[in-house]
């Protein structure tokens, strides 16, 4: 803890993520609208109309400002951008103009993810990440959306988890194009890592713009004490973790301004997995989703990326539950772990919480509850910030970890 009390410094960033398919709704025109509407996917249900933030996008901001964010990741959504290869839409342009300015005009710092999961159906039906033009169209929208939002831009983030794009997509099938293929597994995470590395000659040669990579860094862990078990655990480290942060650290000039890091949990591997993974073991805490909660790997994750030699922000981390006493617990956990990597010397400069809002949790749909504010699609969408939404602000407004338990405070001091 600082001299002042404090756990973190005034300049440290507070705030909450979103993603465009997961919030904004009617996506019609990406490869994820198309892979929910399939019976034979994974996917348990349509994003629908989200939770209609494409129109209340001024309203939410104002909220989040009002609990204490002083930051706000989001994305833009190529799908809605470039319909159609080579044709651009300004009316789309200026609604995430008016998006940006309306996170400016809060008072809030944006991170502006611009490829968060979805793509252009256009773009997945030429083969998407495995198209051979594949990185030169990526950049053609990244140029586009610099000159046309460059002005509105502070800090851009490339691409949103490129091993989970890769993973999710072409390795266990769970996420589009739903393919199970470990040869393009390998091929399209270092295809992403290449985009990232164009994407950020585009930012900085366009526009006054800090750019960072996202990655999701889990704490692996091989599920048997056993060589074979062992290897397996080694091979999905470096595909998971040391392709992307060793990647950067090879190329300094391309790897952008600061790295952004997405813990949620510890992963035990296993080559005799179906799903790869084994299930936590017995007695450990997990979430809805079935994660196992294990704050310390945050703190792990943290000095593991730190040997990336760049500036960190986590632009990701949180729990689905439905009870939010729990969510005020992990957040408890997890600010320990990145307070202590900071007094170990990991330079982190803001936590982002995953995730602003109750949304579409992409395969899982609408069951998981990740949000620190509660939506109601049943009711004209109404929000209600959750009492780990206050507790946050009070994390913001005092930087002390302690003050998240501090409810005899004043709304004013929340």
């Amino acid at each position: 803890m600082m001299e002042d009390g404090r756990d973190f410094p005034e300049e440290f960033l507070w705030g909450a993520a979103t993603a465009a398919h997961q919030v904004e709704g009617s996506n019609v025109n990406s490869d994820w609208w198309a892979f929910e509407h399939d019976p034979h996917t994974a996917s348990v249900e349509s994003s629908g109309d989200g939770i209609d933030h494409y129109a209340r996008f001024a309203d939410d901001f104002a909220l989040l400002a009002s609990l204490g964010h002083t930051a706000h990741r989001l994305s833009i959504e190529w799908a809605r951008i470039e319909p159609a290869p080579g044709e651009f839409s300004a009316a789309q342009l200026a609604h995430y103009r008016r998006v940006l300015t309306a996170v400016r005009d809060n008072g809030m710092t944006a991170f502006v993810t611009l490829h968060h999961f979805t793509l252009p159906r256009w773009f997945a039906d030429r083969g998407g990440w495995t198209a051979p033009d594949a990185i030169d169209r990526f950049e053609q929208y990244v140029r586009h959306v610099c000159v046309g939002l460059g002005d509105l831009l502070e800090h851009v983030c490339t691409i949103n988890e490129p091993q989970m794009v890769a993973l999710h997509g072409y390795l266990e099938g769970y996420h589009p194009p739903g393919v199970t293929n470990p040869t393009l597994w390998k091929r399209v995470g270092r295809t992403l890592l290449a985009a990232h590395r164009a994407a950020v000659r585009i930012v900085h040669e366009t526009t006054g713009a800090t750019t960072g990579l996202v990655v999701q860094l889990p704490l692996l862990a091989p599920a048997r004490e056993d060589d074979v078990t062992g290897q397996f655990c080694a091979q999905m480290q470096a595909e998971i973790v040391d392709l992307y942060i060793d990647g950067l650290a090879a190329d300094p000039v391309d790897a952008g301004d600061w790295l952004g890091v997405q813990y949620y949990r510890k992963n035990w591997v296993d080559p005799a997995s179906p799903t790869i993974f084994a299930p936590p073991p017995p007695g450990v805490p997990t979430t809805q989703m079935g994660w196992a909660i294990h704050p310390d790997g945050l703190r792990v994750m943290l000095h593991r990326a730190a040997d990336a030699r760049l500036p960190i922000y986590v632009t990701e981390n949180g729990i689905a539950t439905e009870d939010d006493l729990e969510r005020i617990s992990y957040l408890d956990g997890h600010l320990r772990a990145v307070a202590a990597a900071r007094a170990e010397g990991v330079d982190v400069r803001g936590y982002l919480h995953w995730s602003a809002f109750d949304n579409f949790e992409w395969s899982e749909g609408y069951r998981p509850k990740f949000g620190l504010i509660a939506v109601d699609r049943h009711h004209d969408y109404a929000r209600t910030p959750k009492p780990s939404a206050h507790a946050l602000a009070r994390v913001a407004r005092t930087g002390r970890i302690d003050a998240l338990h501090d409810q005899h405070l004043t709304p004013e001091a929340t």
